[in-house]
């Protein structure tokens, strides 16, 4: 609402998205077409309906019986099921007029009174279209919203034949091999089934749920229920395939195949950390165990294509087909409350032991990449179609990880996920203030501050001023441990009378200096180089020439 010229603009110049359509009411728009629409909108990711627009984003303008933006939204209300609540207004474009309609994502299934029923996709050249919503799309919608369980659904056509007692015995062993919930293993083959949710009971009769089939189910049973169950794990040397291998068996076996495909891959070396000798793999397992989890769990099982597990020169990627569930983004994947698109699914492997318990896997795979100093997981190519994660190929840096086992021997406790994510973007950038870390630890700016405050006390970053210019540096004891001695000099800057010394030398061969200019030569910021040039014109050092921004600072008399 209270769309501004320029917000409009933009849209009109991007053309029509999944989330913006344009619809043309030069010859009268019929409220039918209008309120489908809407239904389009509301049934995909929700966006905003611009009437009085052509494809192309000309503006004609809409007719004046579009020009009751509160009638218009009541008709909306009165000819969709259930009722869609929708925002509406006026927006003026020279001589002509658009309305807008502002439509949200539906918590369940919309259509039209008229029984229409359609949702949005995109064409393969980027081009949007509303298609029919059919009925088998239905769970894969209601999954995405968190409403339904796909994973929990019976089969109601296989009985537990279909399911191989093979795998329920690799199920107890996997269940001792990872520490998993031990009380399960006495159970007689019936009563695990039943516990873990493998069976469920339909009109007196066993049959097995999808996620019973897809860990017990006979691999010919799989293809023919489960057609999008497929792993490819590939190695790529350049242009060379190394390794093409695809799996379509279930769940658990093709996870230990492929680990112990990922396992030949891993390279170790040692380093001694006082009477330890420390392991310092190319690949973190932990973390490689946990992606490859949740992207087996999490995937969405109604969409076709394989989760796929690639090495190649670059690192280590992993996808799997459907976005983030619902309430999940790039920018809150941290701090997310766990969730996920198959419920039943995600609960038997936590269970059984493959999955970290507390639903944080996410934690694993971060800490897996940060504590060896390598770059943070990026999940930056993920869309509403996929969810990719990349875990770059990077050389581990001993120093970061001596100082991260050093300070974990100090205090008894592993270091905070968030700890590592503020280390490791100094490591990088240098010098941050809190609000450029906020983004990266997904917390609070007064979260974010806290955690860098305890970073100062356990002595592992420096803070440079007071107040909202207040930065944060890597300590010199840091740089120490990774021999980078004059790298701390760099970027912690100089003491104050070096400072004064650098204005007064520049002023010297220059004749003046701006604040701006305090600010880059001694690395400080604005308010910081301020009260610095305050200091000196208070000893007589400087005098200020004219005000404000045009404020400039020469010799004192």
């Amino acid at each position: 609402m209270d769309t501004d010229r320029r917000e409009l603009k933009t849209l009109l110049a991007q053309g029509e998205t999944l989330t913006v359509e344009f619809k043309s009411d030069a010859k009268g728009l019929p409220d039918r077409d209008l309120v489908a629409a809407v239904v389009a909108l509301a049934n995909t990711e929700g966006g905003v309906l611009l009437i009085g627009v052509e494809d192309d984003g000309a503006v004609t303008g809409v007719q004046p019986n579009h020009e009751d933006a509160a009638g218009l939204a009541a008709l909306i209300a009165n000819r969709t099921n259930p009722p869609l609540a929708v925002g509406t207004e006026i927006l003026p474009w020279g001589e002509k007029r658009i309305l807008g309609v502002y439509v949200s994502k539906a918590r369940g299934i919309v259509s039209t009174t008229d029984g229409l029923l359609l949702r949005r996709r995109l064409l393969a050249s980027g081009k949007p279209e509303a298609v029919p919503f059919y009925p088998h799309a239905f769970i894969q919608r209601q999954s995405s919203l968190g409403l339904a369980d796909p994973s929990a659904i019976p089969l109601p056509s296989l009985t537990i034949e279909a399911l191989n007692p093979l795998e329920r015995q690799r199920i107890r062993e996997a269940i001792r091999r990872y520490g998993g919930d031990m009380f399960l293993l006495p159970l007689a083959d019936e009563e695990l089934d039943g516990a873990l949710g493998l069976v469920t009971t339909v009109e007196g009769v066993h049959r097995p749920t999808v996620a019973g089939l897809l860990l017990m189910g006979r691999e010919e049973v799989l293809r023919q229920h489960v057609p999008a169950h497929e792993i490819a794990f590939q190695v790529l040397e350049g242009t060379d395939v190394r390794v093409n291998e695809f799996f379509r068996k279930p769940l658990l076996q093709s996870f230990e195949e492929i680990e112990l495909l990922f396992k030949a891959r891993v390279d170790e070396r040692e380093i001694q950390v006082g009477l330890f000798r420390v392991p310092i793999p190319n690949y973190d397992r932990r973390a490689f165990r946990e992606a490859l989890i949740n992207a087996l769990v999490h995937r969405n099982y109604a969409r076709l294509g394989a989760v796929h597990v690639r090495l190649d020169d670059d690192g280590l990627t992993l996808s799997s087909p459907g976005g983030f569930v619902e309430g999940i983004t790039l920018h809150n994947l941290l701090v997310a409350a766990p969730r996920s698109r198959n419920p039943l699914l995600a609960d038997i492997v936590k269970r059984i032991g493959l999955a970290e318990r507390t639903g944080r896997g996410i934690d694993r795979i971060y800490e897996g990449m940060l504590r060896y100093g390598r770059p943070a997981p990026d999940y930056g190519m993920s869309d509403a179609a996929s969810v990719v994660l990349v875990l770059p190929k990077s050389d581990a840096d001993t120093g970061f990880l001596e100082m991260i086992l050093d300070h974990e021997g100090k205090t008894g406790t592993a270091m905070p996920i968030d700890s590592l994510i503020i280390l490791s973007r100094l490591r990088y950038e240098r010098r941050l203030t809190t609000a450029d870390l906020t983004a990266d630890t997904q917390k609070s700016e007064q979260a974010t501050r806290t955690a860098l405050e305890k970073l100062v006390e356990a002595g592992l970053v420096e803070a440079h001023g007071t107040g909202r210019g207040r930065t944060y540096t890597l300590s010199a004891k840091v740089y120490q441990h990774s021999g980078q001695k004059a790298d701390y000099v760099r970027q912690a800057g100089f003491d104050p009378i070096q400072q004064e010394q650098m204005v007064l030398a520049y002023i010297g061969k220059h004749g003046a200096i701006k604040r701006a200019g305090v600010a880059e030569l001694c690395r400080l910021s604005l308010p910081q180089a301020y009260h610095l040039l305050k200091r000196l014109e208070k000893q007589g050092k400087v005098k200020q020439s004219g005000k404000m921004r045009y404020a400039v600072y020469k010799r004192g008399e």
